[in-house]
């Protein structure tokens, strides 16, 4: 693709000289993406399909399942501050060379979300203060359609999980929890987002539980909440994660639901992903917090 002018000019020059790929590019829009998400992660992956010589329009493939996966990856950077592992970061980074998102997201530092960075007048906290209702330290958390919006979504991925665990030889302790919930996630044009944290500095812990050594792991898929683990290090934590993300899907149906949360010390909105069992209704402590007043503005068309 040409170099030099605004990525929504080169994508549209390259698709009037290409229509035919036209309605196979949209068939790969998430149906969460808002128009600019959308539009960078399309520049994303058309600008690397020829690194991907094996990539054929209209045909599945693990070319095709791999860019789309990084494409995702990279979209989930930009526009939700997802963190995945250095290899990854670094891939996705120079694949997007060139690829320009004009009034991205500013993310906070992992110490700045557990309020370890100092707050100074005039900072971010207080513009979103001023431009906030009497009586609201900002307004944030999920639109109240945000279940309805992402629950198709995750009717195909309880499906996939269904069948996957059925074949697997159904739930249990030595199965691969999070290769099982990766695969399926992909295999529906999704990502998941892996969030890892040390265990003594999350808030609103025990006293006892503080002092331990290890790591938090949180898992999220489209911004909804799927799990939390704790384990000696990052993959142990995943996999406790993904673990408790999968009791989900043992039931007859999964339900996305707005459901209050512990994040920084204080009560917020959440988009938490449920099953039909009767549970305690308390959470883990949050330890990543896509709701930003900043993403709420750019809606989907």
């Amino acid at each position: 693709m040409a170099e030099g002018r605004s990525g929504e000019d080169i994508v549209s020059e390259y698709l009037d000289q290409n229509p035919h790929l036209v309605e196979w590019v949209e068939s790969l829009r998430g149906v969460h993406e808002t128009n600019k998400q959308w539009h960078a992660r399309r520049e994303f992956f058309l600008r690397n399909m020829e690194t991907f010589p094996t990539v054929q329009p209209g045909f599945p493939s693990p070319s095709l399942d791999r860019l789309l996966s990084l494409s995702i990856c990279w979209a989930n950077h930009i526009f939700l501050g997802c963190r995945y592992p250095q290899p990854v970061m670094d891939r996705i980074k120079e694949m997007a060379d060139g690829v320009v998102v004009n009034d991205a997201p500013v993310r906070k530092t992992r110490d700045e979300i557990m309020g370890k960075g100092k707050r100074t007048a005039g900072g971010d906290d207080d513009s979103c203060a001023k431009r906030a209702k009497p009586g609201n330290p900002f307004k944030q958390g999920p639109p109240p359609q945000a279940p309805a919006e992402h629950q198709p979504f995750f009717n195909r991925l309880y499906k996939a999980v269904a069948w996957k665990l059925v074949s697997a030889g159904g739930f249990g302790p030595n199965l691969d929890h999070f290769e099982i919930l990766r695969a399926c996630t992909e295999s529906s044009k999704e990502s998941l987002s892996c969030v890892f944290v040390p265990l003594k500095d999350i808030p609103d812990l025990p006293v006892a539980r503080t002092q331990k050594e290890g790591q938090v792991c949180e898992l999220r898929c489209q911004t909804v909440y799927l799990g939390t683990g704790y384990g000696r290090d990052e993959a142990a934590a995943r996999a406790m994660a993904s673990k408790e993300a999968l009791k989900a899907f043992q039931g007859r149906k999964v339900t996305v639901k707005i459901c209050r949360r512990r994040f920084n010390g204080r009560d917020v909105e959440d988009l938490v992903l449920l099953d039909d069992q009767p549970r305690n209704p308390g959470f883990p402590p949050a330890i990543s917090y896509p709701f930003q007043p900043e993403q709420q503005g750019d809606g989907p068309s």
